[in-house]
């Protein structure tokens, strides 16, 4: 009796009657049902829904299981929560400076034909009106009050801020006579992080190029040509507050320093007295507030009696009493810079 399994009219020629090689091409169910294309069933073909068309085409998702669908939608939200987050969130303003170098000028004012002496070393600022103060009580900050966007104990420290600033560039000994690193360091100190490599170069090379004379910065003079009379310097000034911004405070000072000044080496030389007026404009953000720090934005130096023509970036250079007549400025003499500006120093 034939096989059960073997077609009535036996095996076709060229067939070998067994199912083993058909076996590779035999689906599981798994692979059937992840097929992006199905044949429909009898009841959907006599049902007519589909048209003519014998089979249907799944969509993108039909392939996926519901724990990858349920991962892909998790993925989606957290990827379209941080675009929107990102996009909606306010940036933090930047606490760095924007870029902007401080900007220095020098004016050498120039005196008559002769510099005298004060008549009596012993007491040198006699002749001053009695406006000027000692030393930094004539750099104290004015009465603070609060401004649109900051508060009375916000502008408070911006001025005590720029106070110690004023105080440690012209008021220091260390500072005046170049006698040590440690004047420097504490003014360094006082800076916004954005100026430091400027404040660095302009000490280490000063230049008049308006942007790194070390004299922009603080009061100094040469060591080896003049020395202070004493340890008292006369000041004068005003203070003023306003806004750069809403977040940035903004300070303008403009005080007059008097110096007593002898020749170097000379203990018992004659006294010059030596002017220099000072103009700043400092910017104070909230960082700044903070670290007690400044950004030194315009810095004008005024000082005589002084030489036309003489060169200020790296220190001041003060007429003495004996000291030769100012030499004229060569318009012709390019080796001096074409901006150096000059006045006449009133007696």
């Amino acid at each position: 009796m034939g096989d059960p399994r073997e077609p009535p009219e036996g095996t076709p020629d060229g067939g070998s009657g067994n199912e083993d090689e058909y076996r590779s091409v035999v689906f599981d169910e798994s692979f059937v049902r992840a097929a992006r294309i199905q044949e429909l069933s009898a009841r959907e073909r006599l049902g007519g829904g589909y048209g003519r068309s014998a089979v249907r085409r799944r969509g993108m998702f039909g392939s996926l299981s519901r724990q990858a669908l349920a991962l892909l939608l998790v993925i989606l939200l957290a990827f379209a929560a941080a675009v929107y987050f990102g996009l909606s969130t306010p940036q933090p303003r930047s606490t760095q400076p924007t870029g902007n170098r401080l900007t220095v000028s020098l004016v050498a004012l120039v005196p008559g034909p002769a510099v005298t002496p004060v008549a009596d070393p012993a007491a040198p600022f006699a002749g001053l009106p009695d406006s000027y103060r000692d030393g930094a009580a004539g750099v104290a900050a004015p009465d603070a009050s609060a401004t649109a966007h900051f508060t009375r104990s916000e502008v408070s420290r911006a001025l005590a801020t720029v106070q110690k600033y004023l105080t440690a560039s012209a008021l220091d000994p260390a500072v005046l006579t170049g006698s040590g690193a440690g004047g420097t360091e504490t003014l360094r100190r006082l800076l916004t992080p954005g100026e430091l490599d400027q404040f660095d170069q302009s000490l280490a090379t000063p230049s008049d190029d308006q942007h790194h004379a070390a004299t922009g910065w603080l009061v100094r003079f040469d060591p080896a040509v003049v020395a202070l009379a004493g340890d008292t310097v006369k000041v004068v000034g005003a203070t003023s507050v306003d806004e750069a911004d809403a977040g940035t405070l903004e300070i303008g000072t403009d005080h007059t320093f008097v110096y007593a000044l002898r020749p170097a080496g000379q203990p018992a030389g004659p006294v010059t007295l030596h002017t220099v007026r000072r103009a700043f404009r400092f910017e104070l953000d909230r960082a700044d507030l903070a670290a007690a720090r400044v950004r030194v934005v315009d810095s004008v130096l005024q000082a005589g009696p002084t030489a036309c023509g003489s060169r200020l970036a790296a220190h001041l250079q003060p007429l003495l009493s004996g000291s030769a007549p100012p030499p004229v400025t060569d318009p012709a003499d390019h080796a001096r810079p074409a901006w150096t500006l000059c006045a006449a120093l009133k007696q």
